[in-house]
C-alpha cells in the first residue's frame, strides 16, 4: 500500500463501509464513501423517504470559558449573542478581506461554551484561525475536539419518525436549527435539526466507540421505511439541488461572504468582527459580481471548473454543477458580473470545446414542502 493511502484519515465506520461494498474515494485527506447503491438511488431515497450519512469527517473546534461569547463573536461573521443555549447558526470564518477561511455552524452547549463545526477539509486553517485570533482575549480557551467525535446525519422526510423509534426524546419538540442531548439506542449523544441536503432530519454528534452501534441501529429501524446508506455523491447532488454551498468550490478566500449572496449571516450590529470592515465597504459600494443559479438550455452537464461566457465574453467558470436526479435538470452555481444575475440571463458554458446555452435561475432549485 502507498504512503498516500496509508496517510488518509478514517472515519470509525470505515471498515463497516468497506465490507457494505461501497466504493471508497479521497476526500479533503479522508478515505470516504461516494456510494453504495448509486449515487441517484440514494439521492432519491433522500427525497422520498430516508438516507443515513457518515459525516463523521467534519471538524469540531470548541471554545470555553468567561469570555468564550466575546471570542466567538470575533472569529465569526454572525451574531452569536443571538442563541440561546441549545441552539446553532449558520456563520462564517472571514479574513480581513470579508472572504472564506471557512463557513461553519455554531453550537451553544452552555453560556459559556461553544462548540464550532468546520468542514473537513479545513480543520487545521479554521483551528489555527480561530487560535490566533482569540490570543489575549481572557478567560478563553480554544480546543480541536475532532477526535472526541463521530458525526452521523439522518435525513429525509421519514427520518423523524425512524429516529424516533430509537430515543425517548421528542424530536418533534426540537426545532430547526436546535438541539438536545439525550440516548439514542441506548448511547448518550446530541441530536442537532440540522443538515446539509434541504430535506428534514438530523445530525447525531456520539463517541467514537458508539458509532457503528448507531449506524445498524439506524439502518435497522428504518429498514421498513426505505433508509438506505448514502456517500459523499448523493450529498453533493442533494446540497446542489438546495443551493447549498460548498466550501473550497463556492466558498473560498478570494470570494466574500456577500458576493456569495450570504448576507443574512453577517451580524451587522453585533460590533467588531474579523472581516466587518471590509464588508461594511462592499455593502456600501455595492458587489460587482454575485453566485447565482443556471440550469442548462442546451444538452450537456455543467461540471466545476467550466468556463462561463455573457455576450461572448469569459467572466469566470462553473463552481458547482451537476444533473440532479430528483429535479431531472442540469443545474449548477457561478459568479457572474451582477448585470448578468437577473433571472432569465442567458450565459453559456464551454462543455468539451462547444458553447452550450444555460440560463440565470433564482434560488434554490429545491425546496421541501412543508409537511
Amino acid at each position: 500500500m502507498s504512503s498516500t493511502a496509508t496517510s488518509l484519515l478514517k472515519t470509525p465506520l470505515h471498515a463497516l463501509h468497506v465490507s457494505a461494498g461501497a466504493k471508497m474515494v479521497t476526500y479533503g485527506g479522508w478515505e470516504m464513501p461516494l456510494q453504495y447503491s448509486g449515487i441517484a438511488q440514494e439521492h432519491l431515497a433522500v427525497r422520498r423517504s430516508a438516507g443515513l450519512f457518515d459525516v463523521s469527517h467534519m471538524g469540531e473546534i470548541e471554545i470555553a470559558g468567561r469570555d468564550a461569547l466575546a471570542a466567538v463573536q470575533r472569529v465569526s461573521s454572525n451574531d452569536a449573542a443571538r442563541l440561546d443555549t441549545g441552539q446553532a447558526q449558520y456563520s462564517a470564518l472571514t479574513t480581513r478581506q470579508g472572504t472564506f477561511v471557512d463557513d461553519l455552524l455554531v453550537y451553544r452547549l452552555t453560556g459559556e461554551h461553544f462548540m464550532l463545526v468546520v468542514n473537513a477539509s479545513n480543520i487545521a486553517k479554521a483551528f489555527s484561525h480561530v487560535s490566533t485570533a482569540i490570543q489575549g482575549f481572557g478567560d478563553v480557551a480554544a480546543v480541536n475536539t475532532s477526535s472526541r467525535y463521530a458525526l452521523l446525519a439522518v435525513q429525509g422526510p421519514l427520518a423523524c419518525g425512524i429516529l424516533q423509534s430509537l430515543t425517548e426524546v421528542d424530536l418533534a419538540s426540537i426545532g430547526y436549527y436546535r438541539f438536545e442531548t439525550g440516548e439514542v439506542a441506548s448511547l448518550r449523544c446530541t441530536i442537532s435539526r440540522t443538515g446539509y441536503t434541504g430535506e428534514d432530519g438530523f445530525e447525531i454528534f456520539i463517541p467514537p466507540q458508539g458509532a457503528e452501534r448507531l449506524w445498524r441501529a439506524l439502518l435497522s429501524a428504518g429498514a421498513e421505511q426505505g433508509i438506505v446508506p448514502a456517500g459523499l455523491g448523493a450529498r453533493d447532488t442533494l446540497r446542489l439541488e438546495a443551493a447549498m454551498r460548498l466550501s473550497g468550490q463556492d466558498l473560498d478566500e478570494t470570494t466574500t461572504v456577500l458576493e456569495a449572496g450570504l448576507g443574512w449571516i453577517v451580524g451587522w450590529d453585533k460590533g467588531d468582527f474579523i472581516g466587518r470592515d471590509a464588508l461594511v465597504a462592499q455593502r456600501a459600494s455595492g458587489v460587482t459580481r454575485k453566485l447565482v443559479g443556471f440550469e442548462m438550455v442546451g444538452r450537456g452537464i455543467a461540471r466545476h471548473g467550466y468556463p462561463i461566457f455573457v455576450d461572448g465574453a469569459s467572466v469566470g467558470f462553473v463552481t458547482s454543477g451537476t444533473r440532479t436526479p430528483f429535479l431531472e435538470k442540469a443545474v449548477g452555481l457561478a459568479y457572474l458580473p451582477i448585470s448578468a444575475c437577473a433571472p432569465g440571463t442567458e450565459c453559456a458554458i464551454e462543455i468539451r470545446e462547444q458553447l452550450v446555452m444555460a440560463r440565470v435561475v433564482a434560488l434554490p432549485f429545491y425546496r421541501r414542502e412543508p409537511r
